[in-house]
């Protein structure tokens, strides 16, 4: 019998479907699986720029955390709604989110991957003063053996995504010169053709992660394609062609948040994903 995780993502969702047809599940509730998994996996298809990925692959912590994410910011919706087609997803569209994704690893035999579920009224996000301090925390602290470029571009990300609002998904897109820090009376970042004021501290952040960048990119000579965030060190090797230099390419979506929930680890303990960060409505 085939490895369900090594197959391609699209066939492990229709085999999963299928079982839960078999299981007597109701035909709402597997119609609504099958729309979120596949929600779920052309976000991952569309961000990454790639064709296929296997259903292990598509499971992965960091590439849930940009789908929830996404879709909480109202980015995966199809139709509009009474607020309009960008207002935050219902928590009880992301309890199905999460519900559907879990048990899709269960049938997958990757338990470990499960995520809890969110309290009501959005309680899996921090309150304004604990954001402030783990901003400040991820600022100053770095962790035994941490690559020390990739610990203050976590911090920057982190930083934006308190003072935006807007999701890494969102700010992924984002150029130097998107980000003012001579503005004045302000500091601002432009995000979606709106400007977002800068508080002291993100803008000294944020400073820290241009001057580390821009040693990583002085080795491109000139090449400079201006991204925000780039990967802080090579990538593998695959299939005998050597990866571009750090600067060419925009880091993944799924290389901030992993770097996000690993450094978040490390520092306090708890993996929290950039989501936490954004304002409570």
């Amino acid at each position: 019998m085939p490895n369900p995780r090594t197959s391609d993502a699209l066939a492990a969702i229709g085999t999963f479907i299928e079982a839960q047809q078999d299981a007597g599940y109701a035909d709402r509730t597997v119609r609504l699986r099958g729309t979120l998994l596949t929600e779920y996996l052309e976000h991952v298809l569309d961000e990454e720029k790639t064709g296929a990925l296997t259903a292990q692959e598509l499971v992965q912590p960091e590439r849930a955390d940009s789908w929830l994410e996404a879709a909480d910011a109202g980015e995966t919706r199809r139709r509009n709604t009474l607020t309009g087609p960008n207002a935050a997803a219902a928590p009880d569209s992301q309890r199905a989110r999460i519900q559907t994704y879990n048990t899709f690893v269960d049938h997958l035999g990757l338990p470990e991957l499960q995520r809890p579920y969110p309290q009501s009224g959005h309680g899996d996000r921090l309150e304004p003063e604990q954001a402030h301090q783990l901003l400040r925390t991820l600022a100053v602290q770095r962790p035994t053996g941490a690559n020390a470029a990739t610990a203050i571009r976590t911090a920057a990300v982190a930083a934006l995504v308190s003072a935006t609002g807007h999701t890494v998904p969102r700010l992924h897109k984002l150029d130097v010169t998107d980000i003012d820090l001579e503005r004045r009376p302000v500091p601002v970042v432009t995000v979606a053709d709106s400007d977002h004021p800068l508080d002291k501290h993100t803008v000294q952040i944020l400073r820290r992660w241009l001057d580390v960048r821009a040693g990583i990119t002085e080795a491109l000579e000139g090449s400079d394609p201006g991204y925000l965030w780039i990967p802080t060190k090579p990538g593998r090797e695959r299939a005998g062609v050597r990866p571009p230099k750090p600067g060419l390419t925009r880091a993944a979506v799924r290389t901030l948040h992993a770097a996000h929930r690993n450094l978040v680890l490390q520092v306090v303990g708890v993996p929290l994903r950039p989501y936490a960060l954004l304002p409570r409505p």
